[in-house]
């Protein structure tokens, strides 16, 4: 049924859930997962977000700043991989840098998958709740099945 299932990932518990049950569904098919993390931007500007007065970034500090934050989401990938038996299956991995439900309606288009499984709710609960899920807006936009994971 599934040849290929793309699988986001942030370091949350839901996530982690959402792999496993991709990573059974990868076993019934001989599926493809791939496994994607995204690094959001960097601030413009750090002081207005931590209640200080607006500091402006050099460009080597937003380019400090972003290799942390991709340091970052790799580590999520790690971590998904540890909590979750992918033995015997075949796992690629990509880490994107911006807005998460645009890059991962956008990987999955590029990779033509025909799935994608992910956590209904991931690390920023909080500002789901005001913003909108990252897993809503998948679900409305991608033109794949959509399954979301509690």
């Amino acid at each position: 049924m599934y040849q290929s299932i793309l699988v986001p990932v942030d370091g949350s518990r839901h996530a982690e859930h959402a792999l496993k049950v991709a990573a059974q569904l990868a076993r019934g098919t001989s599926a493809t997962l791939h496994l994607m993390t995204v690094a959001e931007f960097p601030p413009d500007n750090l002081g207005l977000f931590t209640g200080g007065t607006p500091e402006p970034f050099t460009e080597e500090d937003r380019e400090k700043l972003a290799a942390g934050m991709k340091e970052e989401a790799q580590k999520a990938i790690d971590k998904a991989r540890a909590a979750v038996d992918l033995a015997d299956i075949e796992v690629e991995e990509v880490v994107r840098q911006g807005r998460p439900a645009e890059l991962i309606v956008k990987e999955a288009e590029a990779l033509g998958v025909d799935a994608i499984v992910m956590g209904s709710r991931g690390v920023s609960d909080v500002s789901g709740m005001v913003f909108g899920s990252v897993s809503h807006k998948v679900s409305h936009t991608a033109d794949c099945t959509v399954i979301t994971v509690t």
